[in-house]
């Protein structure tokens, strides 16, 4: 396992098809408000579950990365679908809705990642990538300790955004502006900031 939705098959490195994984290095805190490398964790679970097993892929497509996109069964088991039922991967309805009834029943149920607090994977990749492109050289541009809350300031005032909210990955962090990062909702609400109404 290279990561929560990446396996390598023989010589073949292999994305699967329809999950998406959280990030190595993607911050999240678990449902005691500890924080974690939500990718790592992930990885560990994955790594625990099926190191060492082999995978049948039928592959779909090759991706920007050169790597071959595609659902893998282990002993007859969609691995995609066992991790999106154990919330180990979020399902990627960007690109395909297979496991869109397993994530909401973990989602409901709330295991695994369903229990943390983090952001889709696809927006912590677009807010890394913005700050990456931004080189605002800002320190702040990416959350300290797993600190994921955002604390922005507009002509609305004082929000926070939290992860998974429509706007969270577009909000940037400007320590020069007086914004800066949470570790908890109690926390942005004691210093007088209000929770972003999307």
């Amino acid at each position: 396992m290279i990561d929560g939705d990446t396996i390598d098959v023989g010589p073949v490195r292999v994305r699967l098809h329809g999950v998406d994984a959280p990030e190595h290095g993607q911050p999240c805190q678990d449902a005691g408000g500890a924080a974690l490398d939500c990718g790592a964790w992930v990885t560990a679970q994955v790594r625990a579950a099926f190191e060492g097993q082999v995978a049948q892929c039928d592959p779909i497509e090759r991706d920007r990365y050169n790597r071959v996109v595609a659902r893998c069964t282990v002993q007859d088991r969609d691995l995609g679908r066992v991790l999106v039922e154990n919330g180990l991967a979020f399902a990627y309805r960007r690109y395909s809705m297979a496991y869109d009834l397993e994530e909401k029943a973990a989602f409901i149920a709330g295991r695994g990642i369903h229990s943390f607090v983090l952001a889709a994977p696809s927006d912590h990749r677009l807010a890394r990538a913005t700050a990456r492109k931004a080189g605002s050289g800002d320190a702040a541009a990416t959350a300290p300790d797993g600190c994921v809350i955002k604390g922005n300031i507009s002509k609305s005032g004082h929000i926070y955004h939290v992860p998974g909210q429509r706007d969270y990955a577009r909000a940037g962090i400007s320590v020069q502006n007086g914004e800066r990062w949470f570790c908890s909702e109690a926390e942005a609400r004691a210093a007088g900031w209000r929770a972003a109404k999307r």
